[in-house]
């Protein structure tokens, strides 16, 4: 085994215990502790996002993270007709603070608020049930990923964007996702169909990873922070979970009746 190949496993493994038992916590609690712990990752996330596009603008990064959790917290509870003007008001707010790439930082900045209300609405509104499958889904597809790929290696997937993916990797997460699916199906007596969906939510939250790779290579950065040991920053870590978010909003299962 290559020591170099392996050099940052010990990090990710603690910091990923850590980040798992405070989560599940979170998802456990639901209500309004899971909702503060989702608009302050949301803060988090954008605080990294204003420092990557424009590292000068720091009391901006603070108050727009800010400004991010305060709106993904209200949104939940607003009547629907607010919800929007609510979630994009740190992006249009944001885009006269930065003063390069406004485009991307709006952009960056709405998808980042929209997953949290995602998140929010998912456990809230589905049940404890469907937020364990989701992350499962992201959790499996990136560890998967992980291994396989540093395993097997062979051609990259996307090198321009993403240097480091490979396809048997992104493979690997399919058939982890696959298999999460499977089980939560056979679980809650659900067809072929659930299966298919757990490996698009993990297309999803693979497209939310190379989404911020390419971010960070459009801004010559490696990490969007060193907040997380081993992973970088929230944004690194959340950026497939985001992804993953989206997709089971589109694709209307939070609507779907019941739990698990």
């Amino acid at each position: 085994m290559s020591e170099g190949r392996w050099s940052d496993l010990t990090a990710r493994v603690l910091s990923a215990a850590v980040l798992v038992l405070v989560g599940s916590i979170e998802v456990w609690l639901g209500g309004l502790w899971f909702e503060t712990f989702i608009a302050i990752a949301c803060g988090l996330m954008t605080w990294e996002l204003v420092r990557m596009i424009d590292p000068d603008k720091t009391g901006a990064a603070v108050q727009l993270g800010i400004l991010t959790g305060v709106a993904v917290l209200l949104s939940y509870h607003l009547p629907p007709l607010y919800k929007l003007p609510v979630l994009i008001a740190p992006a249009l707010v944001g885009a006269g603070q930065v003063s390069r790439s406004k485009t991307t930082y709006a952009l960056f900045a709405i998808w980042i608020a929209a997953a949290g209300l995602g998140f929010i609405s998912i456990r809230e509104n589905m049940g404890f049930g469907w937020m364990v499958w989701l992350i499962s889904v992201v959790v499996a597809t990136d560890v998967a990923g992980y291994f396989v790929g540093k395993t097997f290696g062979g051609p990259k997937f996307w090198p321009k964007v993403s240097p480091k993916k490979t396809w048997s990797g992104t493979a690997g997460g399919w058939v982890a996702a696959a298999i999460v699916g499977a089980i939560f199906a056979l679980h809650a007596g659900f067809g072929f169909l659930f299966v298919a969906i757990s490996v698009m939510a993990s297309m999803a939250s693979q497209a939310g990873d190379i989404v911020e790779s390419a971010t960070k290579r459009k801004f010559g950065v490696k990490d969007s922070s060193n907040l997380i040991p081993g992973h970088g920053g929230f944004l690194d870590r959340f950026d497939g979970m985001m992804g993953a978010a989206l997709f089971v909003l589109i694709a209307g299962l939070i609507y779907s009746p019941g739990g698990m």
